[in-house]
C-alpha cells in the first residue's frame, strides 16, 4: 500500500511540475510577444528611422512635424506627428505603422500623401516609439486609440474634412479594426497592406513559425493571460468581423511571398468586407514589400482607389 501511495504521490508531483512548466513557458512566450518597456520603445523608433532612406528622413525633418498627443481610454499618453499640407485642404491621411516600429516607418507613405496635398498624421502605437504603454495591442485596443485620433482630426479641421486610414502589417490590422467601430462620416476609405484577419490566428502562426513551439496549450493559456492582465482576450481581436460591420471602401494589398502574415489572410479579409472593396496580390513581394518592389505602381494603385471615394 505504501508503495502505491509513493507511486501516486510521485506521479502527482511530476504532473504538478509539468503543469507549472507549461504555465511558465506560456507566460514567457506571452511576455516576449506582448510586453514593451522604455528600452524597447527606443529601439522601435531607431529601427524605423534606420530602415528609411536618408532622403526620406531629411524630408520629414524639413517639414517640421507638429507633435500631437491624446490620452487613451485606459490612461496612456499617446503621441503623433502632424505634417500640415502645403496648401489649404480638407483631406487628411492617418497612417499606422507595423509591429516593432514607430511612426517614422510611415515617412515614405507620408511623403506620397503629402505630395498629393493631404495633411498627414503619423501616430506611435501604444507601447511603441514615444507613446506610453507596456503591452503591445496588435491592433485591437489600438482601434479605440485611432477613434481618438479621428476625433482630434475633426476637431482641428472641421466637420467637412475627409479622412483616409492607411496601415501596414499590425497597422493594417489596426485600421481595419478601427473601421468596424461607430465612426463619423468623415472617414472615407481604408487602405490595408499585409494585415491579418485575426489576432489569435496570427499569434498561433507566430508561435509555430517564430518560436517553433506547439500552439496547444501555449496559445489558449496566453489567451487567458491576456484576459486577466489586460481585460481582453487575443480571440477578441477578430479583424475580419470588424470588416463585416462597416461599409467603408477597402483596398487590401499583400505580397504572395509574405512569410509573416499567411497569404490566405488577403482572401479571408476580402470575403469579410461588407463595403466596396478591391484587392491586389503582388506575385513576388514579401511582407510589406509590395511598394518597395514598384513604388510608382503601388502609389498609382492607391491613388486610383481613393479618387473614387474622396471629393
Amino acid at each position: 500500500m505504501k508503495t502505491w501511495q509513493k507511486i501516486v504521490t510521485g506521479s502527482t508531483a511530476v504532473a504538478a511540475v509539468s503543469a507549472l512548466s507549461i504555465l511558465g513557458g506560456a507566460a514567457v512566450v506571452y511576455q516576449a510577444a506582448t510586453k514593451s518597456f522604455s528600452r524597447n520603445r527606443v529601439k522601435t523608433k531607431q529601427r524605423a528611422i534606420a530602415e528609411n532612406t536618408a532622403d526620406d528622413n531629411a524630408w520629414y525633418l524639413r517639414h517640421n512635424p507638429i507633435e500631437w498627443t491624446q490620452t487613451s481610454l485606459d490612461g496612456l499618453i499617446l503621441r503623433a506627428s502632424l505634417l500640415p499640407a502645403a496648401q489649404p485642404t480638407k483631406r487628411i491621411a492617418i497612417l499606422a505603422h507595423g509591429l516593432g516600429h514607430a511612426r517614422e516607418q510611415m515617412i515614405p507613405y507620408a511623403r506620397v500623401f503629402h505630395d498629393w496635398g493631404y495633411h498627414v498624421l503619423l501616430p506611435d502605437a501604444r507601447a511603441h516609439g514615444d507613446s506610453e504603454g507596456h503591452t503591445i495591442g496588435y491592433g485591437w485596443p489600438d482601434r479605440l486609440d485611432y477613434v481618438g485620433w479621428i476625433n482630434q482630426v475633426i476637431a482641428e479641421y472641421g466637420d467637412d474634412c475627409e479622412i483616409v486610414l492607411m496601415g501596414i502589417s499590425m497597422g493594417a490590422a489596426t485600421v481595419m479594426a478601427t473601421a468596424g467601430e461607430d465612426l463619423p462620416h468623415n472617414v472615407k476609405a481604408v487602405v490595408a497592406d499585409s494585415g491579418y484577419a485575426s489576432v489569435l490566428a496570427e499569434a498561433q502562426f507566430r508561435i509555430r513559425h517564430k518560436y517553433h513551439l506547439p500552439i496547444y496549450p501555449i496559445v489558449p493559456i496566453a489567451d487567458q493571460y491576456s484576459r486577466l492582465a489586460e481585460g481582453y482576450r487575443l480571440s477578441d481581436g477578430d479583424i475580419a468581423s470588424q470588416l463585416r460591420r462597416t461599409n467603408l471602401p477597402l483596398l487590401l494589398i499583400q505580397g504572395a511571398n509574405d512569410q509573416t502574415v499567411p497569404v490566405e489572410n488577403l482572401d479571408v479579409l476580402y470575403r469579410a468586407a461588407a463595403g466596396p472593396k478591391e484587392k491586389y496580390r503582388d506575385p513576388e513581394a514579401a511582407h510589406i514589400a509590395t511598394r518597395a518592389a514598384d513604388p510608382a505602381k503601388y502609389d498609382r494603385l492607391v491613388a486610383d482607389f481613393l479618387k473614387k471615394y474622396l471629393h
